[in-house]
C-alpha cells in the first residue's frame, strides 16, 4: 500500500503545472517586486540606496513606494517600443538633475538647456507634495522657484542618502549652479563664511519661498541679519534711519571688496546720504588737481568711521543734535 502511495505522490508531482514559482519579494520599499525585477543593484545609478535614506524607512507609514512617485507605468513594465528593444518611460519622469548636481554640467548650463525626457515640473512637483506638505513649504505655491518651473528633482537627490542640496558643505555649489552672480560676489575679499562651510544659503534663505523678500527665512531683511547681529539691533537713544530701514542700504550680504561687506568705501558711502554741510569747509568728492588745500583733500584717506564708531546707534546723551551722535 506504502509503494502505491509513493507512485501517485510522484506522479502528481509530475503533473504537477511548472508555473507554481514563488512570489517575487519586495527588495526595498513595500511592493517594489515588479519594479526591483530589473531595476537591481545592478543599475548605474544604484536605485536600491533608497533603502538608506528616509524614504526607505519602512517603520514609518509615510515612506512612499515606486508607484508613489513614479506613476503606475503599467506600459513601461510590460511593452516595449517598436522595433526597440527600449521600454516607454515611466509616466512620471524626473529627468537631469541641476548642473551643480551633475559632474558633466558646464559652467553657462542652466534649467533652459535641461535635454532629455522628463515630465513638466508641476507633475513632478505634485508627486512630492502628495506628502510634503506645511511647515517650510507652506509658502511653495507661488515663489520663485515655482513659478519658473524649477522641479523639486532639480536640486534634491532621492536615491541617496547624501542630499547635496542638505548638505552645509555642498548645498552652495546646488545653488549656484543657476545663481552664477551670487558665486562670484562669494569669492571677494569681504564675504559671509559660506565658502568655508561655516554658514549656508539657506541659513538665511528658504528656498522653498516664504513671505518675506527674497525668500528670507524671517519677514524682512533686518529681523534676518538680528539673528546673528543682535547688537545691531538696538533700541538705542540715537538711531541711524537708514540702519532701521534696511541693513542693505549700507552692505552687500554676499560680499564685496570693501571690508565689513559695505557697498562702497567711507567716506563715500556716507556722502551718498550726507553732503558736505555736516562737516563745512570739506568738499564730498576727490580733487579735480593737485592740491594742498584742507577744503578739497578731507575726504582723501580718511573715514567717518574714525569718529562715528557707533554707526549703527548710539546711547550717548551729552552729544548735541545736530553733531556727534554715533560717536564713542
Amino acid at each position: 500500500m506504502s509503494k502505491i502511495l509513493s507512485a501517485l505522490m510522484v506522479l502528481f508531482v509530475l503533473v504537477l503545472p511548472a508555473s507554481a514559482e514563488e512570489p517575487r519579494k519586495d527588495a526595498v520599499l513595500r511592493g517594489d517586486a515588479e519594479c526591483t525585477f530589473c531595476h537591481d543593484e545592478e543599475d548605474s545609478t544604484s536605485l536600491l540606496s533608497i533603502g538608506r535614506t528616509r524614504h526607505g524607512t519602512l517603520a514609518d507609514s509615510r515612506t512612499p513606494t515606486c508607484v508613489g512617485c513614479h506613476g503606475p507605468s503599467k506600459a513601461h513594465m510590460k511593452e516595449k517600443l517598436p522595433g526597440s528593444e527600449k521600454r516607454p518611460t515611466p509616466d512620471i519622469t524626473h529627468g537631469r538633475r541641476a548642473p551643480a548636481l551633475r559632474p558633466d554640467a558646464r559652467i553657462d548650463e542652466d534649467f533652459a538647456n535641461f535635454k532629455g525626457t522628463s515630465s513638466p515640473a508641476e507633475v513632478i512637483n505634485k508627486a512630492c507634495l502628495a506628502c510634503h506638505q506645511g511647515e517650510k513649504l507652506m509658502f511653495w505655491s507661488g515663489s520663485a522657484h515655482s513659478s519658473r518651473n524649477v522641479a523639486c528633482t532639480n536640486c534634491h537627490e532621492i536615491h541617496t542618502d547624501h542630499d547635496r542640496a542638505q548638505d552645509k558643505l555642498s548645498q552652495p555649489k546646488v545653488c549656484f549652479g543657476c545663481h552664477k552672480s551670487q558665486r562670484s560676489m562669494f569669492n571677494r575679499p569681504s564675504h559671509h563664511p559660506v565658502p568655508e562651510g561655516k554658514m549656508t544659503c539657506s541659513n538665511c534663505h528658504n528656498p522653498h519661498g516664504s513671505a518675506g523678500h527674497k525668500s528670507l527665512r524671517w519677514d524682512t531683511v533686518n529681523e534676518t541679519c538680528y539673528q546673528c547681529h543682535m547688537e545691531k539691533r538696538g533700541p538705542f537713544v540715537h538711531s541711524h534711519p537708514p540702519v532701521s530701514e534696511n541693513c542693505l542700504n549700507c552692505h552687500n550680504p554676499h560680499g564685496t571688496t570693501v571690508p565689513a561687506l559695505l557697498s562702497h568705501r567711507p567716506p563715500y558711502l556716507c556722502q551718498s546720504c550726507h553732503s558736505d554741510t555736516s562737516h563745512r569747509g570739506q568738499v564730498a568728492g576727490l580733487p579735480n588737481g593737485r592740491t594742498v588745500n584742507a577744503a578739497v583733500i578731507g575726504s582723501l584717506a580718511r573715514g567717518c568711521l574714525k569718529c562715528h564708531t557707533n554707526i549703527h546707534g548710539g546711547n550717548s546723551t551729552e552729544n548735541a543734535t545736530s553733531a556727534g551722535r554715533f560717536r564713542r
